[in-house]
């Protein structure tokens, strides 16, 4: 049997030291022991929880897909659906049961089309789910906003664009996101409007997913870009120029002209490759008139164009560039020439013996 009063004699007679470090051990190990209690709570807690999430959503699935079944060829409420509706009325109060209703939706969602697809959309309707994903609109927090508009865009809901646009310039990205993706996934490209109010940066990636989402709908009216590249909010710009060349927009050659002076040289550049890539050759003897006050960049970008517009009218130009310091600019402006007439080529390629003038050649020959 233990002898405790001798344990405890020697513990207060232990150097302090000695005391401490049993102390803190002691606590530790009362730490340690309470942790894997609460673990082992919690594992049992959240296997429950997992069972009773299977279980309502499989009843929720039934009733459901009973209530798809269970309609007419009018557009009429029957009375087995209306019983359907009252049931799960009832069990949305309870945000657990709440969500797990809005995802079997979901999950279903993507599982069928058609009358279906609208049937379920006014389940959603009907249940008062919906009422539910206006009230996230108002919260204060962004992630709740974010989650609200996501499900109105899940279950196509058209008819509150304008609640869900008021978050135009929220000021979480996420919020924004979420906005743009909603208008552009229910109302294609006139969901575009929201680009003539938006003062807020639209981010590279943002830009990226709305585009994916219009390329999705193949047969849709691409209404006017105008005044989106006369837009103050430069991504607003950027992303009207990638929209002009998806849809390979020449009726806004003037607009595209003007932006050539625009004081972000990201914008120039790029308006420099589009009216490239749309062939709109007029530009050319504007940006050879201003060729000089062009940066850099803009020059070789300039030239990059010339190799996919070049014409014979062009040679003078050209010729004045084949010995420019730039490497880019003179490989360029040799291949043009090249292209242009072989044997003027021929005659001036051994112009100089500087080197890298020398394999520019070389390499133009073997190609």
């Amino acid at each position: 049997m233990l002898d405790y009063n001798y344990f405890i004699e020697n513990f207060e007679k232990s150097p302090l030291i000695i005391q401490v470090v049993w102390a803190f051990i002691m606590t530790i190990i009362f730490f340690i022991i309470i942790i894997t209690i609460y673990l082992k709570y919690l594992r049992s807690f959240l296997r429950a929880n997992e069972k009773l999430k299977n279980k309502i959503e499989k009843e929720y699935e039934t009733l459901v897909i009973n209530y798809l079944y269970a309609g007419d060829e009018t557009d009429k409420i029957s009375s087995e659906q209306q019983s359907i509706i009252e049931q799960l009325k009832s069990n949305i109060f309870e945000t657990f049961r709440r969500n797990i209703l809005i995802s079997t939706l979901l999950k279903l969602s993507y599982e069928i089309s058609g009358e279906m697809a609208e049937s379920l959309h006014r389940l959603y309707i009907q249940t008062g789910l919906l009422d539910y994903s206006l009230s996230k609109l108002k919260s204060r927090k962004w992630n709740i906003i974010a989650d609200g508009i996501r499900e109105l865009t899940l279950f196509h809901v058209k008819e509150v664009q304008e609640q869900v646009k008021i978050h135009i310039n929220h000021p979480k990205t996420e919020v924004r996101s979420a906005m743009q993706l909603y208008l552009v996934n229910l109302f294609h490209f006139e969901g575009l409007d929201f680009l003539n109010n938006i003062t807020t940066p639209i981010s590279e990636w943002d830009q990226i997913q709305l585009l994916e989402v219009l390329q999705l709908h193949t047969n849709q009216r691409v209404t006017s870009i105008n005044l989106w590249l006369k837009s103050s909010n430069e991504s607003v710009v950027f992303f009207a120029l990638k929209l002009a060349k998806i849809y390979n927009q020449y009726g806004v050659k003037d607009e595209l002209i003007a932006l050539l002076d625009h004081k972000n040289i990201k914008i120039r550049i790029e308006v420099i490759h589009l009216l490239s890539y749309l062939n709109i050759i007029d530009v050319k003897t504007i940006l050879k008139n201003k060729f000089k006050e062009l940066t850099l960049e803009e020059q070789i970008a300039f030239f990059e164009m010339m190799e996919n517009l070049y014409e014979m009218t062009d040679k003078p130009f050209v010729m004045e560039h084949i010995l420019n310091t730039n490497f880019e600019i003179k490989f360029s402006a040799l291949k043009i020439l090249r292209n242009l007439n072989i044997e003027e080529f021929n005659r001036f390629k051994n112009l100089t013996v500087e080197p890298e003038f020398v394999r520019i050649v070389k390499y133009i020959e073997s190609n």
